[in-house]
């Protein structure tokens, strides 16, 4: 009966709201943006299919996605189900078919703490439990990245999980203040740990062999000896993780990514082959540009901080310097996207296209040409399509056949 309800703490206070669609959804994801309604009120009757978090093509028009924990943290979806789809998209009429919801689930209590259904038969899992961001399937097994350990979780195609891995760099457990085993003072002072909130796996990776899998930070790391987070020649990266998926363990291999700017983050991360790859960076940004407040003015009718920063990186392994940084050889910019036919369904202007959202978390490899892009709407808390609209979950297809082939 508990998750017949989604999103009873998701409103300002955390405090249980039981009367459904009685608080409105308000946007205020970035800390400088002016606070707007989306026109969509929780709690939810039932478990929307929100946010698409992640994203990888099943080469036969399906693509595997994910949700993601809910409603932005830990504390808020404790009745948030964890979910994986499969969709199928028709690019020509713009219809999206919903081919199937799975639930995340551990029955036979693999999971080594406590989650919020503990004594149910079935013990489902929740954004309170784990925050799910990236999804790679490999021979009858689904591993997901998570952001709240951080951990690597392994699960069959049912979704029902056989077994969780702490994350290691350097031969050291890392965590987040949102990891289950850190206990917190009994007094006022400082928890040690690594990774900031919400900064754990975002994109992941795997080899075209499936013998590896490629986890992506999307924070760098705290160094405790410097008291500064992880830096080289001025330079703010993130850690690319290699795991061994037959041996079932982190290799202590990694490579380091480096951010255009050190308050950026990542959205996703896939393979193009053995050596190069597709990274989605982007600031913490929203709003269409065409719509910014004069002066950066703080207002509710229009964008006081609009989208600025939106890019896929194409990275590439086998360039890699001598210090590990990943080479970046070349980026589309999501929010200046040719459309000269007038193909978009939403968004498209005078040719062009943005993309101006939050939380761009979907990014892989369609064909030699074809790339496959999505966002993550926050439900109900992204507004970046249009004031005072929650954001759809939008896919689109691009041609970028000369980033797929440059060296």
């Amino acid at each position: 009966p508990e998750l017949q309800i989604s999103g009873r703490y998701a409103g300002p206070t955390l405090r249980r709201i039981d009367t459904p669609e009685s608080v409105p959804g308000i946007s205020a994801l970035s800390d400088k943006a002016a606070p707007r309604p989306t026109g969509i009120s929780l709690p939810f009757k039932g478990q929307p299919v929100q946010g698409l978090s992640g994203i990888k093509n099943l080469g036969n028009g399906t693509f595997l996605t994910l949700t993601d924990n809910g409603y932005g943290s830990k504390a808020n979806s404790p009745d948030a189900m964890l979910m994986f789809h499969v969709v199928k998209p028709d690019w020509k009429s713009g219809k999206l078919e919903h081919v199937s919801s799975t639930f995340l689930s551990d029955p036979d209590r693999k999971v080594p703490f406590r989650i919020v259904n503990e004594n149910t038969p079935r013990r489902y899992l929740t954004g309170a439990d784990f925050d799910i961001e990236s999804i790679q399937p490999i021979g009858n097994t689904l591993w997901f990245g998570d952001e709240l350990g951080p951990f690597l979780v392994k699960t069959d195609r049912s979704g029902k999980v056989l077994a969780v891995f702490d994350t290691k760099v350097d031969g050291k457990i890392v965590r987040s203040p949102d990891n289950p085993y850190l206990v917190p003072p009994g007094a006022p002072g400082p928890m040690k740990f690594e990774v900031k909130r919400s900064k754990g796996f975002e994109g992941m990776a795997q080899s075209p062999d499936g013998r590896f899998l490629y986890a992506l930070l999307e924070g760098p790391l705290w160094v405790e000896a410097t008291n500064t987070f992880e830096s080289l020649n001025g330079k703010t990266y993130l850690r690319i993780l290699e795991f061994d998926v037959a041996r079932e363990e982190f290799t202590g291999k990694s490579f380091k990514y480096a951010l255009d700017m050190p308050a950026n983050a990542i959205g996703d991360f896939n393979l193009i082959d053995a050596s190069s790859g597709l990274i989605i960076e982007r600031d913490d940004t929203e709003g269409e540009p065409s719509m910014a407040c004069k002066d950066g003015q703080l207002k509710p009718d229009c964008f006081n901080v609009p989208a600025k920063f939106k890019r896929i990186y194409k990275i590439d392994f086998a360039q890699a310097d001598a210090d590990g940084f990943v080479k970046k050889v070349g980026f589309i910019d999501l929010m200046d996207i040719d459309d000269p036919k007038g193909l978009a369904k939403q968004g498209g202007k005078n040719g062009k296209l943005t993309f101006p959202f939050f939380t761009i978390e979907n990014v892989d490899v369609v064909d030699a040409d074809h790339i496959i892009v999505g966002n993550d709407n926050n439900l109900p808390f992204s507004s970046g399509r249009a004031l005072g609209k929650s954001d759809d979950n939008e896919l689109i297809l691009l041609k970028v056949t000369d980033l797929l082939k440059a060296k």
